[in-house]
């Protein structure tokens, strides 16, 4: 779908408008799951014209994988695509967008996601470090790859699931790779896990540095907290995230990190007309885990949100949960899928090697099918219908579900 694509104008004199802001898996499957009523208008607000997959970034700066997909075969007729940045959210009812357009709207779904950030802590990482959560990052990220002799020596700060990933991808190709974990190796996986990781990082010559901080990255080297130098020709960052301004530009509430404060049925605490989802939502001021399998469960549950206002109907709290804990990616030969409990609790148990790459490339696969899937058949969508959330800590409570929430997570 594009911008010239309209729906009849005729069939939507009256119906109801919906701007969906931003086009990743949140987003993509709330436009889709909206299609349930005939008489929404449909507007997708995203910055590029192609859905990026994201949980293959670290594919794309290892060289391997594009990354990117059509969005005529992931979204359903009707839904109109605008290739723009949302820059405000008027509460008088209307999306501004960088290119000096407006758009009208009754209800908005805001799912602008995260993306990579280094700290400004740390001298040089703004300007040396390359973070790679985002289309545009990645390409810069593989761009720099390309220009290094294969012996130059390559840093990937961050010990969790993107570090891991990156960090394979390229040692598999035989880069001269150095993990700075700044603590644990992924410390998101269960004890046998991170040594099943652990022994594929050795086999693949990955110096690991599990307890070193690094403190400076300059444009040839990244400097501990002992003081040591280790010479760097590039530092790809994995150890922290951000999230869009969007909201709090707009004067909406947000928490320390900038997600939309929303009640557990993903509505805004200031605007019962707008609903988050996905990486940027923070439901009862206790945000989830930031991943695909996150933001698929929260985008059509912000869509039946929208739904059950429009038909005067009390939205459903959201229900959410894993059948996994996480699904990692260790090279194009190797993975792990690490098993947990449906509150994200780590089992100590896991698939690894060649069958957890396979899984790992099933899911990925599964996902762009999934959202093929809805686009053709809207409700198709699945999340986990186990009962509302437990209770959660009380607004202003800084304590957060995860430690992981401080690290961007590819992984699904």
């Amino acid at each position: 779908m594009n911008e010239n694509n309209t729906p009849d104008t005729s069939r939507l004199a009256a119906a109801t408008k919906v701007v969906v802001i931003g086009g990743g898996y949140s987003g993509t499957l709330a436009a889709n799951q909206l299609r349930l009523r005939g008489d929404v208008d449909i507007t997708l607000v995203n910055p590029r014209p192609k859905f990026v997959e994201r949980i293959r970034l670290h594919q794309l700066v290892a060289g391997n994988y594009d990354a990117c997909v059509d969005y005529g075969t992931l979204l359903g007729e009707g839904i109109r695509l605008v290739v723009d940045t949302a820059t405000r959210i008027d509460r008088a009812r209307s999306v501004a967008l960088a290119s000096g357009r407006e758009l009208d709207y009754d209800y908005v779904i805001y799912a602008v996601g995260s993306t990579g950030a280094v700290p400004a802590s740390v001298p040089g990482a703004a300007d040396f470090a390359y973070p790679v959560a985002e289309l545009e990052q990645a390409q810069r990220a593989r761009a720099a790859i390309d220009k290094l002799h294969q012996d130059a020596p390559v840093t990937v700060v961050g010990g969790g699931l993107t570090g891991i990933e990156v960090a394979t991808e390229l040692a598999e190709q035989g880069h001269k790779v150095t993990l700075v974990c700044g603590g644990q190796l992924v410390p998101s996986l269960s004890a046998a896990g991170r040594r099943s990781v652990a022994k594929v990082l050795a086999k693949l010559r990955v110096a690991v540095l599990e307890a070193d901080v690094v403190t400076e990255v300059r444009s040839d080297a990244v400097v501990f907290a002992d003081g040591a130098v280790r010479p760097s020709a590039l530092t790809i960052w994995t150890a922290g995230f951000g999230v869009p301004e969007l909201a709090a530009a707009s004067g909406l509430r947000t928490d320390a990190m900038g997600r939309l404060l929303t009640d557990e049925t993903l509505t805004s605490l200031d605007d019962p007309r707008i609903v988050a989802a996905g990486d940027c939502a923070a439901p009862s001021g206790d945000p989830l885990r930031m991943c695909c399998a996150t933001a698929s469960q929260l985008g059509p549950q912000a869509a039946n949100t929208v739904l059950s206002r429009i038909a005067g109907a009390e939205p459903a709290p959201l229900e959410y949960g894993f059948a996994g804990n996480s699904c990692t990616s260790l090279g194009r030969r190797g993975g792990i899928v690490q098993f947990g409990r449906s509150d994200n609790t780590t089992m100590n148990a896991y698939l690894g090697g060649r069958a957890g790459a396979i899984v790992k490339e099933a899911i990925c696969k599964g996902t762009i099918l999934g959202l093929r899937l809805q686009a053709r058949r809207p409700g198709s969508a699945y999340w986990y219908k186990g009962g509302p959330r437990p209770e959660k800590p009380a607004f202003g409570d800084e304590r957060s579900r995860e430690e992981q929430h401080t690290e961007v997570v590819t992984g699904t």
